[in-house]
């Protein structure tokens, strides 16, 4: 991962930006900052990333009047950077595996995204191809009073069940992974897409299994246990 300094240093542009925080990101340099005197997220795209890039700015640059999703502010072709709205929230992920939170809390949060799923799909819709999050994991999803969604470099056309089923494996395998209570989660999360899209979501058991499977590339220390309950899933669903 490259050092935001070296951006800052070497760019004139950004010479009076001030790091706040990096954040986590298994691709790019993401970090809050100070731009132009204003909190912002600065995600600066590895070289070769600049399709991505464009990707993201599109998404966000159509959808973020209407859907809880950062508001762009600049591209940045030269440098390869996006500067974004900073969300203050928590993280999803955290929130879903703290101790103290409620299962009736975990329930909802479960709705809520469910919600933004529908809403995204709904909007990004073109005759009747769908487009998808394309990396939809809970760590990409930020809770204020509302969940917003984060990182669009991989949305692309798809089918609606690879963003639930995504969901469903990321939600799994967080730590502790595969608990009841996580299979429980993702029986909310599915029953409530599918409420509000009846139909919509076909062979779920599989898609999981295979999403499971995908992560291996990401995980290979847990490479067994992946394979043990991607198998399970598929053959047995989520019980």
């Amino acid at each position: 991962m490259r050092d935001i300094e070296e951006l800052i240093k070497n760019s004139k542009k950004y010479r009076k930006t001030v790091i706040q925080k990096e954040l986590n990101s298994k691709k790019n340099t993401v970090a809050y900052v100070t731009f132009k005197g204003k909190p912002r997220i600065l995600k600066w795209f590895v070289p070769g990333f600049k399709r991505q890039m464009k990707n993201e700015y599109s998404i966000l640059k159509k959808g973020s009047s209407k859907l809880n999703i950062p508001t762009v502010y600049e591209m940045d072709e030269k440098n390869n950077v996006l500067i974004l709205s900073y969300i203050i929230g928590e993280n999803l992920c955290d929130i879903v595996n703290r101790e103290d939170t409620s299962k009736s809390e975990k329930q909802r949060l479960m709705k809520l995204l469910a919600r933004w799923f529908y809403d995204f799909h709904k909007f990004f819709k073109k005759d009747e191809v769908f487009f998808i999050h394309g990396d939809p994991t809970l760590r990409n999803f930020i809770l204020t009073d509302k969940m917003w969604g984060v990182d669009f470099e991989e949305t692309r056309p798809g089918k609606t069940v690879e963003d639930i089923s995504g969901v469903c494996a990321s939600i799994l395998t967080t730590d502790p992974m595969f608990t009841s209570e996580k299979f429980e989660l993702c029986n909310v999360f599915i029953d409530s897409y599918t409420e509000l899209a009846p139909g919509r979501i076909t062979s779920i058991n599989d898609e999981i299994a295979y999403a499971l499977l995908q992560k291996i590339q990401w995980r290979p220390d847990e490479e067994e246990v992946l394979r043990k309950y991607s198998k399970r899933i598929r053959e047995k669903g989520l019980k």
